[in-house]
């Protein structure tokens, strides 16, 4: 049977394809917000409670889809993730109240939390511990390519369809991404029979620690893995960070619209460019962290200066936007922002495949998106409140977060590495 070269890079393409349709999926009420609002008459306080709702649901999907990823199985696990967000997508176009955008945004974020926990179980499925973060960066560059495409691509559907007919277009794109999907991932390296011996050698040796690779130990329960300070460095900064990140995935698109006065048109021009930097960031963090271990850095120095680094470049940035008097100035600030972000998410993402073995390393992934997903739930109640007036305590927000992020893997991961087998196997 014919081998694929490099095949792990054409399954984490995907997997970051998919998150492409993710962002584009989830960004498209923001950016067509401005003329939906007007065409239904709802306001910024609509808005925050329908986002809200999208985040609830996000909160709770994502510790049930890691651990139903954990059972299924990435390969369904995808699937079911993604025809459950792009049906809910398609159901936009039918809905015109709060109470029915909240039904469907719910739905869109019980399906899309999946593919978090998903991507970072395929991650350890399928690349050797030193690739780890690079292959979680070129996911992670999913989501900001996908928010570079929105803006033009949302605002030039909508010039042409209007926003209704833009929602079944964009759900549609999900459900064709699942033909290749379920075409090139067939199964799991081991038994995979498109890869070559050479490189399904080098990804299972390149997953053991001390002679124990990812199939070794056991499914632990929650309450188990709780026990572990290791579990609470990933849910502690993903609680303080990720909220950075969907300050400008909710609010930039009405940040541009109240701060300058933009169109859906000028949207469509301007907010893609702060993704330019979040993508490199993305790429940047895993290669920064490959690059220390290549040179005999150890993993926890790899990752903790990759992560502080990350902090350093966003912090005075969250700063200076937050009195940035043009539009131009503002987004490359932010372009500055998101690209910090990247590069110490990206590490954060990968800490539950450093920490346990491949059978829990899903859960923990879906648990730290849920402290995540509680952290956005807060500042999206908040954003309406504090920028009444200014932007001003918006991006100070956002700085108060960065030291309070960076300081939990320091204080609850002591040492970035496995956790012995041992222990993972006392249940």
């Amino acid at each position: 049977m014919a081998k694929i070269k490099g095949l792990r890079w054409w399954i984490v393409t995907l997997v970051a394809l998919a998150t492409v349709i993710n962002y584009i999926d989830r960004s498209a009420l923001a950016i067509m917000w401005p003329n939906i609002s007007k065409d239904i008459g709802l306001t910024k306080i609509d808005y925050s409670r329908i986002a809200i709702t999208f985040t609830i649901a996000y909160a709770i999907s994502q510790s049930l889809s890691g651990r139903f990823y954990d059972w299924v199985g990435t390969r369904i696990g995808f699937v079911i993730s993604i025809i459950v967000w792009s049906l809910s997508e398609i159901g936009h176009a039918v809905v015109s109240t709060v109470l029915s955008f909240a039904v469907v945004r719910f739905v869109l974020g019980l399906g899309e939390a999946g593919n978090w926990p998903g991507a970072t179980k395929s991650n350890a499925e399928w690349f050797p511990i030193k690739e780890r973060a690079f292959a979680q960066g070129i996911f992670n560059s999913g989501a900001s390519i996908g928010s570079i495409i929105s803006p033009p691509l949302i605002a030039f559907l909508y010039l042409w369809v209007g926003w209704r007919a833009t929602f079944v277009i964009l759900g549609g794109l999900g459900l064709l991404w699942i033909i290749p999907w379920l075409f090139v991932y067939k199964a799991l390296p081991k038994t995979h029979p498109w890869l070559s011996e050479e490189e399904r050698k080098y990804i299972l040796e390149g997953q053991k620690i001390d002679g124990k690779g990812e199939e070794d130990g056991k499914i632990l329960s929650v309450g188990r893995l709780l026990s572990f300070k290791q579990s609470w460095s990933v849910l502690a900064s993903r609680f303080f960070l990720d909220p950075i990140w969907w300050l400008f995935v909710y609010w930039l698109p009405i940040y541009l619209a109240d701060k300058f006065g933009f169109n859906i048109k000028q949207i469509g021009l301007f907010a893609w460019v702060p993704y330019v930097g979040a993508a490199l960031g993305a790429l940047s963090g895993g290669g920064i962290a490959g690059w220390f271990m290549h040179r005999g850095k150890t993993l926890d120095q790899a990752r903790k200066w990759s992560i502080l680094s990350g902090g350093i470049i966003m912090l005075p940035a969250l700063l200076l936007t937050a009195y940035a008097a043009k539009p131009i100035i503002a987004v490359l600030l932010i372009a500055f922002i998101l690209f910090g972000f990247q590069v110490s998410i990206g590490n954060i993402q990968t800490l539950p495949s450093d920490f346990f073995v491949g059978k829990n390393v899903g859960t923990v992934a879906g648990m730290g998106g849920t402290t995540a997903a509680i952290g956005v739930i807060i500042t999206t109640y908040l954003v309406p409140l504090i920028t009444k007036t200014s932007y001003i305590p918006f991006f100070m927000l956002g700085a108060a977060l960065v030291p309070l992020g960076i300081f939990s893997v320091y204080f609850f991961g002591g040492k970035i590495q496995r956790i012995q087998a041992g222990v993972q196997e006392d249940v």
